[in-house]
This record gives structure tokens, C-alpha cells and sequence, in this order.
């Protein structure tokens, strides 16, 4: 019986010896093999800190720099963590009110008691020198580098866009982002987001009970690089842009101008712009607000956004459409009745180079009567919209009343009026050429965005094709191509077709009874259209496209100014200022310069 009690206590010590052995084995596996643990225990000595990359670079495309990064830093927050702090001198540091304090740490803890959050964004680095004595006093908070946009040159705000702070709706759509990070909100910025904005990376430091950071966690194991944006290479020449911009000042309207053989987008002006500095950092918020109350609407991109009728410009493809449809010869004339539709005074037109020429309105509604009225059905309704079916589908080849695949994100289609547009208004065969005569001559119902006006240009200088328009040439280091459109995209109308209308471009500028004789520039060969756009709400828009040099075109370019009246006397000078700039590098007609700097329809 004795020795029966021994044994038992023999076995039940031995488990007692086993499980502390267990124990042991396993609390020496959490506290020195696994980290894991070990960081958990440590959490309140360890920080995770979000490595922001550098943002992509943009550059023109003579390589030079539109838009750099400068660093910045913020002053972060895990709420948890921050125990007895000293509202009143954080405020005093931050130069901000201490119920504005208490109100961000408010925010913060409802975000998340845990997560990182922005508390004080884009501080200075005089205050942030200032803060660094005082950080001990703050535990929970520390500050974390990044950076801004900045921009050498105060252009082209449309087409490079702006970054700032995400938002709510943008966290929802995509999960990369988080509270206090920033995003592109519109133009290069937003539509090359992807590209420019990198990969976060995050270091693990060590702080101290005095909120200092005393260097990596375990020699960086835990680190993960943060790898910077691809740099975009535009296509935008800064020297044309900044001097269009220059030209604009005052005025209302747009510049597009357009290498016509690829398609790249040389200057993009929409006036009146605004410098792209004033939405970068803390100022951001305010200035957005006054641009945006702003009466002359500096926000609007009115080369992408606005649509106008083209006035005479729409010409050019009337003429080709009634040569392409047999309905005229290239030495078809009419006279100038003005019974038809008014005009200015000038000889009848013995041809379609002619009516270019003198842009002649009853030259026009003619050809355009004859397209729409073909003979195809007794019935003028039926006949009328046989007509502009057709007439439609080749108005459309032309990239006219859809939009443009340019590498920007907000552009209009315009509009080009069809048989279904005109049956909700009139009602089904309620409507004949009588209703729309005055498409003949571009107005009407008909809608373009100066982009297109610009692209038209382009392809009267191609003489029959088009490669879509855009703005970034290359990404990266390696230079890749941007998954844009680069192909031909040709009219259908046949080449031949187009050396009429061309060599009316040609005497619109450089023979007598030419409407925009004041685009002629003595060295350079310039083909033009001027165009004045009718406005029932005040004075007339004025509008120029041309092309130069008359053979291998360098530059094609549409100038609309709004309310200038006819499109030779401001428009066209406007352009040819700029195809001389950008054809030689310099302007030689300093009379003129000063004469389209100095006019103007507006003052700030």
C-alpha cells in the first residue's frame, strides 16, 4: 500500500515536471525565437511609418521640367496613444486655435483609435524645427516627410492638373488609399495617376518613452522600399505654351495647337488660366474656393469643355462633303445672292477655292442644299433627311460630334445635329432643308470644342487623316509609349478632294480678298479659315484654324476668342504670332505682338 502511494506521487510529479517544461519551452519560443510576439509586446516602442514615393516628374517635350516635387512634412496621430497632452502649446506651436487642436484629435479617434492619421498637414519647416524640441511632450504623434507639387513656370494648370487629399468617395473606390494621402484630381495629375504616384513603402523604427525615434527595428527586416513614380514626358513645348498663354491674357477663349504627322498636342491654352502653384499645400482649400467663385470662370477648361458653333471654319468640310458626293466641282461657282443668306460684299465665286477664300455664305448654301436635297424620294422631308443621314456619317468621320480620345478625362463631344435630333424637336418628317439651312455655314445647332476646330486643322494639312490628339509622348525611363491611340484615323473623303480647299486656305491669307490676310507671315507659307461664331447673348465669338507651312505642316492651330467679333482681325493675327514663334523660335512683327497683347475683352 505504501509503496502503491509512492508510484503515485512519482507520476504525478513527473507531469508537474512536464508541464513546466512545456511552459518553458514555449514562453522561450515567444520571447526570444518568435518576434512576432515580441513586437506585439513591444507596440507601444514600435511604429510603422508610411514611406511616401516621390511623385513622377513631368517634362515637355524638349525635356524641360513642368512640375518637380518639394518636401513637406505632416504631423501624425495614432489617438491610442496620446495620453495627457498639452493642447494649448501644440496649438501654440502649430499656429492654430486650441479648440482647433482638440477638434483634429476628435476627428482622429472617430477615423480610428489605432490607425495613423494626418493631424496637422503640409507644416513648414520652421515649424516643424520647432516641433521637433517639443515632440517628447506628445506621445502618440510624430512627423513623417512628404511631397508637394511645384511648378517652375506657372503653365498649362488645364493640362497638368493638380494633386490634393483624398477623398472619402475615392477611399471607397480604391483600397490602396488612406486617410491624409493624396491623389491627381484632374488633368496629366488624374489621368496618368497610376503611373505617377509610385508605391508606398513603410520603415519600423524604435521610439523611446520621450517619443523619440531611436533608429530601425531589427536593421530594417521589417522595412519595405517605397518605389517612385514613372515620369511622364508630355508633348507640350513650354515656350509655345507659356507664350500663348501670354498672348490670352485678358481674353476669354482657347489656343489648341497640334503637330498635324503625330498628332501631339504642342499648346493647349484656356483662357484665362490661372498659376497651378495656387492649389498646392495648405493654401489650397481657399484659393480653390476663389477661383471657383471667380465670374470669368478660370477652372473651366473651355479647349475641352466649351462648345461653340464653328461659324465659316465649317466650311472646309462642307466643301470636301459636296465634292466627295459629286454634288459640286472643284470649278462649281455661284453668285453671291444674299437673298439666300446674308454676306459680306466680294465677286461671286467661280469655284471652290474661291469661296474659301472669300468665305462666301450663299457659296456654302448652296453646296450644302445640294448634299441635303438629292432627289432620292418626292417627298422634301423624306429627301431632306435621306440627305443628312448621309451627310452625318461623313461630318463624323471627320472626328466632329464625338469625343476625341486625348488623354484627358472631362472633354466634350460637341454636337453635330442628326435626322433623330431634329425629330424631337419637329417631330418625324416635320422638318426639310428649309429648318436646317443655316448648318451650311456653321451655326445652328452645331457645337465644337476648340480641340476639334485644332484637329480639323490637322487634317486639312494631312490633306484627309487625323492622328488622334494627345499630350504625353513617353513614360518613364525606358521611354514606353502611353497606351494612346497613334494610328490614322482618314476622313472619308478622298485626297484629291482636298487641294481645292487647301488652296483656298491658301489665298484666305495671302491673296487679295482674303479674310485672313492679317495671319500672313512673309517668310513662312500660311493656309488659314477664319470663322466668326454668332452669339445671341452678346458680341460675336471670333475663330481662325490654319496650318503652316503649306507643304510638310509643322504646326496646325485653332485661336477662338470669345466675344472679338470677326475671326480675321484678332483670331488670326493671334495665330500667326504663334506658328512664326514656334516655326522659327522668334516673333519678328513686334507691331503686332503689341497690338494682340493689348487688345483685350475683360480686366481682373
Amino acid at each position: 500500500m505504501k509503496r502503491t502511494n509512492i508510484n503515485r506521487g512519482v507520476v504525478v510529479a513527473a507531469i508537474f515536471v512536464v508541464v513546466a517544461v512545456i511552459y518553458w519551452l514555449r514562453l522561450f519560443q515567444l520571447q526570444i525565437l518568435d518576434d512576432r510576439y515580441k513586437i506585439d509586446a513591444e507596440s507601444n516602442a514600435i511604429r510603422n511609418k508610411v514611406q511616401y514615393p516621390g511623385r513622377g516628374l513631368i517634362f515637355d517635350r524638349n525635356g524641360k521640367i513642368l512640375v518637380y516635387n518639394e518636401a513637406v512634412y505632416d504631423l501624425m496621430i495614432v489617438p491610442g496613444q496620446a495620453k495627457d497632452i498639452d493642447w494649448a502649446l501644440l496649438a501654440d506651436l502649430l499656429e492654430i486655435t486650441e479648440n482647433g487642436a482638440r477638434e483634429r484629435y476628435k476627428k482622429a479617434r472617430a477615423y480610428s483609435r489605432y490607425a495613423h492619421s494626418v493631424f496637422e498637414k503640409q507644416i513648414s519647416k520652421e515649424t516643424y524645427g520647432k516641433l521637433q524640441e517639443y515632440l517628447y511632450r506628445f506621445p502618440g504623434f510624430y512627423v513623417q516627410s512628404r511631397t508637394l507639387r511645384r511648378y517652375p513656370r506657372s503653365i498649362a494648370a488645364h493640362v497638368l492638373g493638380d494633386v490634393g487629399e483624398v477623398s472619402e468617395s475615392e477611399m471607397a473606390r480604391n483600397p490602396y488609399y488612406k486617410m491624409g494621402d493624396y491623389i491627381g484630381k484632374n488633368g496629366l495629375e488624374k489621368y496618368y495617376e497610376k503611373q505617377l504616384r509610385g508605391h508606398k513603402g513603410v520603415k519600423v523604427v524604435m521610439v523611446d518613452v520621450l517619443n523619440r525615434e531611436k533608429g530601425s527595428y531589427k536593421d530594417g527586416a521589417f522595412d519595405t522600399a517605397a518605389v517612385a513614380g514613372h515620369e511622364l514626358y508630355s508633348t507640350l513645348d513650354a515656350d509655345l505654351q507659356a507664350y500663348a498663354e501670354e498672348l490670352m491674357v485678358g481674353k476669354r477663349g482657347s489656343i489648341v495647337a497640334i503637330e498635324p504627322s503625330t498628332g501631339e498636342v504642342l499648346a493647349l491654352v484656356s483662357a484665362p488660366t490661372y498659376d497651378p502653384n495656387l492649389l498646392v499645400g495648405r493654401i489650397r482649400s481657399n484659393n480653390y474656393a476663389a477661383l471657383l467663385n471667380d465670374p470669368q470662370k478660370p477652372l473651366f477648361n473651355r479647349a475641352l469643355m466649351a462648345f461653340y458653333p464653328p461659324g465659316s471654319i465649317f466650311k472646309l468640310p462642307q466643301a470636301l462633303i459636296g465634292m466627295q458626293e459629286k454634288v459640286i466641282t472643284a470649278h462649281s461657282g455661284f453668285s453671291c445672292d444674299k437673298s439666300l443668306v446674308g454676306c459680306h460684299g466680294h465677286p461671286d465665286a467661280l469655284g471652290v477655292a474661291d469661296g474659301v477664300k472669300m468665305s462666301c455664305n450663299p457659296y456654302f448654301y448652296q453646296v450644302f442644299r445640294r448634299v441635303i436635297m438629292r432627289g432620292k424620294d418626292p417627298n422634301r422631308f423624306v429627301d431632306s433627311r435621306l440627305g443628312l443621314e448621309r451627310w452625318d456619317t461623313l461630318v463624323r468621320s471627320f472626328g466632329l460630334g464625338q469625343r476625341l480620345g486625348i488623354d484627358q478625362l472631362d472633354v466634350k463631344a460637341g454636337l453635330i445635329p442628326n435626322s433623330a435630333y431634329y425629330d424631337r424637336f419637329y417631330g418625324r418628317n416635320q422638318w426639310a432643308f428649309s429648318t436646317i439651312y443655316s448648318l451650311s455655314i456653321g451655326q445652328g445647332e452645331i457645337g465644337l470644342i476648340p480641340l476639334q476646330m485644332a484637329n480639323l486643322a490637322a487634317i486639312m494639312a494631312n490633306r484627309g487623316y487625323y492622328v488622334t490628339p494627345h499630350l504625353v509622348r513617353a513614360i518613364g525611363e525606358e521611354k514606353h509609349k502611353p497606351g494612346v491611340d497613334t494610328v490614322r484615323h482618314y476622313v472619308a473623303v478622298d485626297r484629291k478632294y482636298f487641294d481645292p480647299v487647301v488652296e483656298g486656305m491658301y489665298g484666305a491669307v495671302h491673296l487679295p480678298g482674303g479674310t485672313a490676310r492679317r495671319a500672313k507671315i512673309d517668310s513662312i507659307v500660311v493656309c488659314g479659315k477664319t470663322g466668326t461664331s454668332q452669339n445671341p447673348h452678346g458680341k460675336d465669338h471670333a475663330v481662325f484654324i490654319g496650318f503652316a507651312p503649306k507643304d510638310k505642316p509643322g504646326i496646325a492651330i485653332s485661336v477662338f476668342l470669345e466675344n472679338s467679333g470677326f475671326g480675321g482681325t484678332w483670331a488670326a493675327p493671334t495665330a500667326s504670332l504663334l506658328i512664326e514663334r514656334y516655326l522659327t523660335g522668334k516673333v519678328s512683327r513686334k507691331w503686332l505682338e503689341d497690338q494682340v497683347r493689348e487688345f483685350t475683352v475683360y480686366t481682373n
